[in-house]
Parts: structure tokens; C-alpha cells; sequence
């Protein structure tokens, strides 16, 4: 919990209550499905909880917004965020069953009460959403195409509805075909754990 206490100490004790429930749920979901590496579940408040919070130092979401997690797995990064924005409507998808039947478990055991989900492919989901997130789950441009269609048209933000998308390494060739729009953020300038050097937020808007 240090990390999350150190850049998120505004958290009311509800909030921190969800946020410390998250380790023994994991760990308990993970050794019947596997949905984080073994090898990682000892670092799940910094490489998963936090990565996924870097998105909230980039942009605040507003009470009745609706935002979409493309590729959940086992819930990242939309239960943090929804954790943290308890008054944001949050859509976790993925094309896995059994890996959204942890995410509903874990939503379950801490009431989260501001998460649906969706099962199947993104291209097949029928609503609109003032934000799609995801955590790397292909490469940028094929990701655009997946949701493309899938925002709002009225901005209700600082930043104008669109893509957050969380990746690292060189992104240069992925990203060429958007240079005109595109945005990346270093999470490391956020927060400067040795894990996030190399990874970024990336946020494209998009109008619909």
C-alpha cells in the first residue's frame, strides 16, 4: 500500500480499505486463475496498481463519466480507477470469460459498486464511452481501429474524450501515423520508481 499512500494520500478510508483488499484478493484469485505472473504478485501495488493509477495524474474523470477498459485481464488499470473515481461508471471487457469472472469476484468482495462488465471483442461493444483505457494489449494502430467508433461527442473534460493507453519501450514507429495528435507522457516523471523508466501514457483524442 506505500506506493498508493505516497502520491494518493488524499484517499478517504473507504478508498483505502478497497485499495488494501486488493492483495489477498489477488493472491488468492491468482493461485486458481492465473491472470498476473506469479513472479509479480508480491509487486502488485507498483506494477499493476499504480501503473494503472499514472492514467488518474494524467486525467481527473468526472462524476457520471463513462469509461471503458479494453482488455482487462485481471482488472487493469479499470479497478483501481474505479477505486479511486467511486462516482465514474467504468466498463471492464474482455474476450476471456474466466478472466472476467475474477474481475466480477474482486468487484463483488469490495463493493464496487461503479464497475459492469463486457464479455467479447471490443470491435463488438455496443456503447459509447467519454474514454477507452487498456494496458498494452496489441499495438497502438491496431487498437485505434478496435475503438475507433466507440467515444462520445460531447467533451465533458479538460482533455478532450479519447484513448489512454499504457505502454513503454520505443514507441516511435507505432505511433508515426498520429504524430500530428498524439501525446506521451513519461509515468516515470510521475512517479520515479525504477519499473516505469521506460513506460508512458499515451493518450490520443478522438472525435467522433
Amino acid at each position: 500500500m506505500n506506493p498508493i499512500l505516497k502520491y494518493f494520500p488524499e484517499i478517504t478510508q473507504e478508498q483505502k480499505i478497497r485499495f488494501e483488499g486488493l492483495h489477498p484478493l489477488y493472491r488468492e484469485w491468482n493461485a486458481k486463475i492465473n491472470v498476473i505472473s506469479r513472479k509479480d504478485i508480491d509487486q502488485l501495488y507498483c506494477h499493476h496498481v499504480l501503473h494503472s493509477l499514472s492514467i488518474a495524474k494524467i486525467n481527473a474523470f468526472l462524476p457520471g463519466a463513462r469509461i471503458l477498459d479494453v482488455g482487462t485481464g485481471g482488472g487493469f488499470p479499470g479497478i483501481p480507477l474505479a477505486i479511486l473515481f467511486p462516482e465514474t461508471e467504468f466498463f471492464l471487457s474482455d474476450s476471456i470469460g474466466k478472466k472476467l469472472k475474477v474481475v466480477e469476484a474482486i468487484c463483488q468482495s469490495l463493493e464496487l459498486k461503479n464497475v459492469k462488465t463486457y464479455y467479447g471483442r471490443a470491435e463488438t461493444i455496443p456503447d459509447v464511452f467519454d474514454f477507452v483505457v487498456s494496458r498494452a494489449v496489441t499495438s497502438f494502430p491496431e487498437f485505434v481501429r478496435w475503438v475507433r467508433n466507440k467515444f462520445l461527442r460531447e467533451n465533458r473534460h479538460a482533455l478532450p474524450n479519447g484513448i489512454l493507453y499504457l505502454k513503454g519501450g520505443d514507441l516511435s514507429e507505432e505511433l508515426k501515423d498520429f504524430s500530428s495528435s498524439v501525446k506521451q507522457f513519461s509515468i516515470h516523471s510521475i512517479f520515479p520508481e525504477p519499473f516505469f523508466e521506460t513506460k508512458k501514457v499515451i493518450y490520443l483524442p478522438i472525435q467522433s
